[in-house]
């Protein structure tokens, strides 16, 4: 609705491994999801980065916390 999907916006995805990131949305369309990322502390404006790939996900820290991702839930995060 007059917002537009930006083909160039960078996800944890395709992050490089090592960089920090500062979380700029997640997009994952589920309140509960959401919620839950926030109490990890991984919201906008917070610092991410990805310290591991594995198949299907990756590794990251946040704040003092390391935390296995999945790959859908590393699309929904811009960095």
């Amino acid at each position: 609705m007059g917002e537009h999907i930006m083909t160039n916006d960078l996800t944890l995805k395709d992050a490089v491994e090592g960089k920090e990131y500062i979380i700029r949305k997640i997009k994952t369309g589920d309140e509960e999801l959401n919620a839950f990322l926030f109490s990890l502390g991984c919201y906008a404006g917070e610092a991410i980065t990805v310290v591991a790939r594995r198949k299907g996900g990756c590794t990251v820290s946040i704040k003092d916390g390391r935390y296995n991702i999945d790959t859908q839930l590393a699309k929904a995060i811009i960095v």
